[in-house]
């Protein structure tokens, strides 16, 4: 009995169907090789699934796609035998978007046309391009080793809802019926569908066939020219179909590695590089490695899948092997071909196989080198590379100690030298440009480019001419715990302890700043008294010259960038007091140092405080207290 339901679409499914209509009218032509490269999929998942159930076959290995079209009925069909949808498989991936974070991503569409279209081109559009084209799309479906009973059929108008009923089916695989809008009927046609099929689908393993008919008899002609037989009708492949990554890298052309690209990524833009690779020896395995030049909308989501494809003797057998590639390098896309594994592999396996960690180790190193030869031989192309995913490789120090040294020597960072916020410097530049005697890197974390290049931190190191690396974005402070040294240099903070500015300080400078210290021992105590245990010490700076005072975090204290991450990650932090450094050089200082009346020396005392706390961290406790103490001084000093 035939039970038809009828369902509506996730809201999200609605927004992207939308979307779909008005958006990617520029380049209608993907929905086949979308729908193509998905039947594919499906005809690799039945490949896998009967290594070990060969009774799935049901008695037909021959995998393939078929396309066709009907010019009076205005369709387009595309058919495959790969492993076919369950009446709950139908309903769970055809009515919803299971991706974590898709309600972001929508919030992200601005309305503008064009540029909405690359966001979805970085989403992944799948089954729903289909309605690029189509006013109605039915699905015929059954999974496979389920009785031609158990079949389903799917249809919708993609405005909101669709239905789902019971039908039966005799072939395994899923059969989509695009009903084409008027005005796109010109894809009904077979010369247009073999082209776009040629374009976009050379690389699929899977043979994509279309009907190509017969030719009736040809009797002889009286000249002694020969009869020519009947031919029959057949379906005949119209792509390659081998496997891309099995060919020689000669054979392979630019456009056949950028489609293949989009094949495996469901992207819309071309890939920033490539990397095709055979090893052969100890361990036998191929590499297709790609470094997108579009960051995915969801690349910060912790669930989001991320991993190559995995193929064993070029049998596709699973998606997202996050095991060959570590997380900082989750935006990689591509797949990995071994002739070592087990056909059978599972993830549970994968996790803990030797074989697992040799070739994460190769393809990592493999990925390290590309980006390596793109920074040293194409700067621009890197920048490119790098406003996209490098805040993604500042988690590398932290989590692959084994290439740390090499993922330091990709960073980019701002600095004093450019005094702009674009982050072109390399730790080897700064290296270079060092100054004689000069022993440490000095880099400052601040909220902001402009709060790192302003900050008093900076004074005395801007008039020596000393470079400082500018910091400023949340993962800088992380990645700084873990990157202590690049080339046996330490990496210093600017606003910790002491500067340790070791031979870029002369004698001369050493016994002024040692003579100031003796003179104003006296200030030092008294501040150091009024202010209590509001601070842990207060003594004289050497790295102010033109601000009053400034607090810096004591030796194996939190810094303050620090503390902030880990109050944003909802962790409790230990109080800690800063150390207040006081520049007697200063009007101010001068001013507080002659102040007679101690309760007014301990107002100056907490305004200076307070100005310094308000310039480190961006924020005070309690801003109204400031903001009162400040007018009362105001006020004083007008009398």
């Amino acid at each position: 009995m035939s039970h038809q339901e009828t369902h509506g679409f996730q809201t999200e499914v609605k927004q992207l169907l939308n979307l779909m209509i008005h958006s990617l009218y520029s380049n209608k032509e993907i929905f086949l090789r979308e729908l193509v490269s998905n039947a594919a999929d499906a005809a690799d998942k039945l490949r896998y699934e009967a290594l070990t159930k060969d009774e799935l076959y049901e008695g037909d290995g021959e995998l393939r796609v078929r396309v066709s079209a009907d010019s009076e009925k205005g369709t387009v069909t595309i058919e495959d035998n790969g492993i076919g949808m369950t009446r709950d498989g139908v309903i769970e991936h055809l009515g919803t978007i299971a991706k974590s974070g898709t309600a972001e991503f929508f919030k992200n569409l601005s309305g503008d046309e064009s540029k909405d279209s690359q966001l979805i081109g970085q989403f992944g559009v799948g089954f729903y391009s289909a309605f690029i084209v189509a006013d109605k799309v039915t699905v015929r479906t059954r999974a496979a080793g389920h009785a031609a009973d158990e079949a389903v059929q799917w249809e919708s108008a993609g405005e909101g809802e669709f239905t789902v009923e019971n039908i039966v089916k005799e072939s395994r695989g899923t059969e989509i019926t695009l009903h084409l809008r008027e005005e796109e009927k010109e894809f009904a046609s077979d010369y247009r569908l073999r082209s776009i099929i040629t374009k976009y689908s050379d690389h699929i393993s899977v043979p994509v066939e279309m009907w190509q008919e017969g030719t009736p008899a040809q009797e002889a002609t009286e000249e002694g020219g020969e009869a020519i037989p009947a031919t029959e009708g057949h379906w005949q492949a119209m792509n390659k179909a081998t496997a891309l990554w099995t060919r020689n890298k000669s054979e392979v052309t630019d456009e056949e590695y950028q489609e293949f690209y989009k094949h495996i990524s469901h992207d819309f833009t071309d890939p920033l590089l490539w990397s095709h690779n055979r090893v052969e020896g100890k361990q036998e395995y191929t590499s297709l490695l790609y470094i997108p030049s579009k960051a995915p909308w969801d690349l910060w989501n912790r669930d989001r899948k991320h991993g190559l494809k995995l193929f064993v003797q070029r049998v596709f057998v699973m998606d997202d092997a996050e095991q060959f590639m570590p997380s900082y390098l989750r935006f990689v896309q591509g797949l990995i071909d071994s002739n070592d594994l087990p056909l059978n592999v599972s993830r549970e396996i994968l996790q803990d196989n030797k074989i697992t960690t040799a070739l994460r180790t190769a393809v990592t190193k493999r990925v390290l080198g590309m980006l390596e030869k793109l920074a040293k031989n194409d700067p621009e192309k890197y920048q490119t590379f790098w406003a996209e995913f490098g805040q993604v490789l500042k988690e590398g120090p932290a989590e692959d100690f084994a290439n740390k040294e090499k993922i330091a020597g990709l960073l980019r960072f701002a600095s004093t030298h450019t005094n702009e916020a674009a982050h072109t410097v390399s730790l080897s530049d700064y290296v270079e440009r060092m100054k004689e005697g000069q022993s440490k890197i000095y880099y400052i974390v601040a909220d902001s480019h402009e709060a790192a290049a302003n900050s008093p931190h900076l004074e005395l190191l801007r008039k020596k001419g000393i470079e400082v690396l500018l910091m400023s974005e949340r993962i800088d402070e992380w990645l700084i715990n873990h990157l202590t040294e690049f080339d046996g240099k330490q990496l210093h903070s600017v606003t910790r302890g002491d500067l340790e500015l070791g031979e870029l300080e002369d004698a001369a400078e050493k016994e002024a700043q040692e003579k100031l210290e003796t003179e104003s021992e006296g200030l030092v105590k008294r501040v150091k008294e009024s202010l209590g245990d509001k601070v842990a010490e207060v003594k004289v700076t050497s790295r102010l010259t033109d601000t009053p005072a400034c607090v810096v975090a004591g030796a194996g204290e939190m810094s303050s960038q620090m503390i902030k991450l880990m109050q944003a990650a909802g962790q409790a932090v230990p109080e800690s007091k800063p150390v207040f450094e006081l520049n007697p050089e200063h009007p101010l200082v001068k001013r507080l140092d002659m102040e007679q009346d101690e309760e007014v020396f301990g107002q100056w005392a907490e305004l200076l405080l307070q100005q310094a706390q308000l310039s480190e961290k961006g924020s005070l406790a309690d801003p109204s207290a400031f903001i009162k103490l400040m007018n009362k001084m105001l006020l004083a000093g007008g009398k």
